[in-house]
This record gives structure tokens, C-alpha cells and sequence, in this order.
């Protein structure tokens, strides 16, 4: 079955980095687009980035272009967010996504949280 394991998350200061990773199993990784989103309590799930199949091609919301980068290994079925000079209002549990025949499947997240 699909699986996704997202790993990564911490604190982090303001202005510091992190990245995050997505661990894929239970289709054809490199035919999928793949997706990042993150919620806070009490907000819906936000877009945040999205990567072709091939990883050239890349879509970002507007709150994080210019500061986050994703990418993905295909031969490791692994999706990457690289989030730099990261803010208080990026704090959130970001979850990796794939679409598999109609159907959307999520991780369990990974917590963000950046704070002083």
C-alpha cells in the first residue's frame, strides 16, 4: 500500500535552515508528482511547494518562493524540502503528498516550529 514518511522537523532559530525529507513506498515513485503542505491548529492545510516527476520543474507558494527549494531522488523514492532563512509563521507540522490513482495520500507529518 502507499505509504509516506516525512522526517526532519525541529527548532530552529529565525533565519536558520532545515531540511525535510519524505520517504516513499507502495507505487511508482518517479511517475508521481509530488507535494508539500503544512497546517497550524486550527487553520486548513496550506500548499507550499510542488515537484514535477522528473524534479526539474517546481511550483511554490508565494509565502515561501525564494526560501524554499524542493527536490527528489528517484532511485531512493525520497522527496526533500530544503526551507531556509525560516520565520516564526513558517512553524507548522509539513506533510508530503502524492496523488496515486484519484486518490490522495498523506504522511503523518513532521513538526516545524521556529522560535528564539
Amino acid at each position: 500500500q502507499v505509504r509516506l514518511v516525512e522526517s526532519g522537523g525541529g527548532l530552529v532559530q529565525p533565519g536558520g535552515s532545515l531540511r525535510i525529507s519524505c520517504a516513499a513506498s507502495g507505487f511508482t515513485f518517479r511517475e508521481h508528482v509530488m507535494r508539500w503542505f503544512r497546517q497550524v491548529p486550527g487553520k486548513e492545510r496550506e500548499f507550499v511547494a510542488r515537484i514535477s516527476r522528473d524534479g526539474t520543474a517546481f511550483i511554490y507558494a508565494d509565502s515561501v518562493k525564494g526560501r524554499f527549494f524542493g527536490s527528489r531522488d528517484n532511485n531512493n523514492a525520497l522527496s526533500f524540502l530544503q526551507m531556509n532563512n525560516l520565520q516564526p509563521e513558517d512553524t507548522a507540522v509539513y506533510y508530503c503528498n502524492a496523488q496515486v490513482l484519484g486518490d490522495d495520500y498523506w504522511g503523518q507529518g513532521t513538526q516545524v516550529t521556529v522560535s528564539a
